[in-house]
């Protein structure tokens, strides 16, 4: 008996420790008995914690990078683009309220797509082998019918037909970006990104320009013109002199990918972005860079070590339209 008192007053102490109070602002949530005030709700995610705290951190950042005229580069990748945020993005393109876009080819050649044709929801469980028979493609849960590509064929081949009879005429290469900026000039669409940013001369890099339906066409139109090239040299070139000149810059990326690295290791040559606001569900354990925290930016010198920075774990097609609610949306 006295051996089983002793145990539990070494348990006791173990589990009943006194301790210091900690600092910082305390726990709480929002109360529905003030009504459904959904200002009021977002404003209650800085006190919720887990990601609700870190999404009110991202509002506040870029906030911070707004109201100190930091030049900002907005990263996305082509999912975003296939869904219904693509809007979102259009908007801040068309208010100029960055300075940089950068996307992957399926984030450039859907939002053309788009301005042919609608896609439609569908549903993440539906059978492969059926869509395959109707010529319908998946994205998740969105439908993209193939004709689509063959629209987009007919809309892109004039426009590579033009920069080849110029490139063999003057010896100029068309580069990725100059193409993208093509493609919105030609659409001539309010609804598309890539007319705003032609429009308001807000450069556009696509490092994997070939990863897509535009490397098919580009794939077809060098089988017949074997010489065709496009210069990715220049594009490096120009998105990494693009850190060089602000006195400050942000970065807000979505997802993770050849999208986040190109941009973060552009301000490499900086030494590091003074504000970061990562949005993806990748995780760190596997070393990617899709994964990796804004501390591990910190290291290679792409983002600064006094930055302000969060990642935000989450799906960006529910988490950025309400950053940009709380964000851009209200800096008018």
């Amino acid at each position: 008996m006295v051996i089983v008192k002793d145990n539990e007053e070494i348990a006791r102490k173990n589990i009943l420790r006194m301790s210091q109070e900690a600092e910082g602002k305390s726990i709480k949530g929002y109360d529905f008995n003030r009504g459904v005030l959904y200002p009021e709700i977002l404003k209650s995610f800085s006190s919720t914690g887990i990601q609700a705290s870190n999404f009110s951190s991202a509002v506040k950042i870029v906030n911070e990078m707004i109201k100190e005229k930091a030049f900002i580069y907005l990263g996305y990748t082509s999912n975003l683009v296939t869904s219904g945020v693509r809007d979102v993005i259009r908007y801040l393109a068309e208010h100029k309220k960055v300075g940089v876009l950068v996307t992957t080819a399926g984030g450039i050649e859907e939002d053309i797509i788009k301005c042919l044709g609608d896609f439609k929801l569908g549903d993440f469980r539906a059978d492969g082998k059926t869509l395959r028979e109707k010529g319908i493609n998946r994205a998740g849960n969105i439908f993209i019918p193939n004709s689509r590509y063959c629209d987009f064929e007919e809309f892109i081949i004039p426009i590579l037909e033009e920069f080849y009879k110029r490139q063999k005429g003057t010896g100029k290469v068309v580069t990725p970006s100059e193409l993208i900026w093509k493609l919105g000039e030609t659409i001539n669409n309010r609804e598309s990104i890539y007319y705003w940013a032609y429009k308001n001369k807000i450069s556009v890099f696509c490092p994997a320009i070939t990863d897509g339906s535009l490397g098919d066409m580009i794939y077809f139109f060098k089988s017949k013109h074997s010489d065709f090239l496009i210069d990715v040299a220049e594009d490096i070139w120009a998105l990494n002199n693009t850190t060089l000149s602000p006195e400050k810059t942000g970065v807000v990326i979505l997802g993770g990918g050849i999208v986040k690295h190109s941009i973060c290791n552009a301000n490499m040559f900086r030494n590091g972005t003074d504000y970061a606001v990562y949005v993806n569900t990748a995780e760190e354990h596997d070393g990617s860079d899709a994964g990796a925290l804004p501390e591990e930016a910190v290291s290679w010198g792409k983002i600064s070590p006094n930055a302000k920075s969060v990642k935000v774990y989450g799906d960006a097609s529910i988490l950025f339209p309400l950053i940009v609610a709380e964000s851009f949306a209200k800096n008018n």
